[in-house]
């Protein structure tokens, strides 16, 4: 039961948050658990800067996502 909602909770903080941790962690082939626990530490070593960083790639993600399903090739104009 207990492990259940951990993993309830983690979903829910993955959709809320643009899946960046999961995005940055493939790209680097390491896990997104590391990759938030990273996050944390090095928020709180440079007073939260960091989270500049999530929100422009979060940001990019979403435009690249975007741009990236209205059409497949440039020759299907």
């Amino acid at each position: 039961m207990k492990q259940r909602l951990i993993n309830t909770w983690k979903f829910i903080i993955e959709q809320r948050f643009f899946g960046v941790s999961a995005y940055v962690g493939q790209k680097l082939g390491m896990s997104d658990s590391r990759i938030r626990l990273y996050f944390i530490y090095l928020s709180f070593i440079t007073l939260g800067s960091p989270v500049l960083l999530y929100l422009f790639i979060a940001f990019w993600m979403e435009i690249r996502n975007s741009f990236g399903r209205s059409r497949r090739s440039v020759w299907d104009l």
